[in-house]
């Protein structure tokens, strides 16, 4: 529950955008997804690159939460996805109101921000975590020299956490080589019986041009063969093209 005395649709949230329904953010979930505005990396392939620069949203959270009101036994969750959820300063407190609206609560996150994580953990039902590069090559992807770091201390944490999750890359041959790949899956390999999503690159929403240019990319049927078997037994690979 909220803290007493503080004022429902108050908490301090940038919303860069709201799908009322969606069937895929959350697998298997009826959900809405609020985007929150602003992100600190720079990944080439973002697909919300319209989110990244910080600034003023395009709701206010007061009235998403209104409209949260009237899906009520409609929906079964809402996912905070973004640009980066972790850097609103409100993100637990929103979660607490949409917890008291009967919602299950989903997130999408970089892990960039391992502190933050720790404190919204406790109130989150399912995490999607962008895991973007085997550790050598993450400054590379997101443009940020320690962001290797973050990323795995944040998915330690979800390990420990208890909380369902899934692990999730985006790829493309220009930015990750087959051997990184590969190298990416040995790494997970050793934390045991993980859900990994691939994703082939889609231009959609995405600003880099030359990746544009490129269109979409596919992760090829013996690259998936390979993966597989870096990953060993008990690990569950999605390859999503």
């Amino acid at each position: 529950m909220r803290p007493f005395g503080q004022t429902a649709g108050a908490a301090a949230i940038v919303v860069g955008g709201l799908t009322p329904l969606s069937t895929t953010d959350w697998p298997g979930r009826l959900a809405a997804t609020v985007f929150c505005q602003g992100c600190a990396w720079d990944c080439p392939y973002c697909h919300n690159a319209g989110l990244r620069a910080f600034g003023a949203g395009e709701r206010f959270w007061a009235e998403v939460l209104a409209l949260l009101e009237t899906r009520r036994g409609l929906l079964e969750a809402v996912v905070f996805s973004g640009g980066e959820p972790l850097l609103q300063p409100g993100l637990a407190e929103a979660m607490h109101e949409v917890r008291d609206l009967g919602f299950k609560v989903g997130l999408h996150t970089s892990g960039m921000a391992p502190e933050a994580l720790a404190r919204v953990l406790p109130l989150t039902d399912w995490i999607g975590l962008d895991v973007k590069a085997p550790r050598t090559a993450y400054g590379r992807i997101t443009g940020v020299a320690a962001s290797a770091d973050a990323a795995w201390e944040s998915l330690d944490l979800v390990r420990k956490s208890g909380v369902a999750f899934e692990l999730r890359t985006t790829w493309h041959l220009a930015l990750l080589s087959e051997a990184e790949l590969l190298e990416l899956a040995g790494e997970l390999s050793v934390l045991g019986g993980v859900e990994w999503v691939l994703q082939g690159f889609q231009p959609e929403g995405c600003e880099d041009s030359a990746l544009l240019a490129s269109g979409r990319a596919h992760v090829p049927g013996k690259l998936e063969e390979s993966l597989r078997a870096e990953l060993g037994p008990g690990a569950e690979l999605t390859v999503r093209n």
